[in-house]
């Protein structure tokens, strides 16, 4: 593909340094082999870690997300993440809600560096391309605030 280089061939970074090139995947003692779902995880919490970003996910997606959560058949690291990785690249779809007053040019760039950098630097894989979506903005005292449990039904 395009962004790969060869091993043992620099890479410019940013500001034209020469950016040290990680060991392969595969390699003569084996092949690893790294999952969907581990991508995606560094990829949710990449995302949550730049201010600005409030929340992942679409609204429905947030609300069945909190709710599968809670009884622990989801990962809320994961909503909002869609991600296709190959044996040397990754690229990955992120839903955004940005809270008010934020840049959101600003706030999609930062996400997509930290969100490259954070797989990059982890599973040693290169990120082709991050595309965002920013489908709400927060605005603060706009939450829906959740129902108290119900009261037990044995004394």
């Amino acid at each position: 593909m395009s962004g790969e280089t060869k091993q043992g061939e620099g890479q410019a970074g940013a500001g034209g340094k020469a950016v040290e090139q990680r060991q392969p995947l595969q390699s003569g003692g084996g092949t690893t082999t790294i999952a969907d779902a581990v991508v995606s995880k560094v990829a949710g919490l990449a995302a949550r870690e730049v201010p600005g970003v409030h929340d992942m996910g679409g609204g429905a997606a947030r609300a069945v997300g909190g709710l599968t959560s809670r009884i622990g058949l989801s990962e809320a690291r994961t909503q909002g993440v869609g991600v296709e990785v190959g044996e040397r690249e990754a690229a990955v779809d992120l839903t955004l809600t940005i809270d008010y007053g934020e840049s959101i040019p600003q706030v999609s760039s930062a996400v997509r560096d930290n969100v490259a950098k954070r797989i990059e630097g982890i599973t040693g894989l290169s990120v082709t391309e991050v595309n965002i979506t920013v489908n709400d903005l927060y605005f603060p005292g706009e939450e829906t605030e959740e129902e108290p449990p119900p009261p037990p039904r044995v004394a």
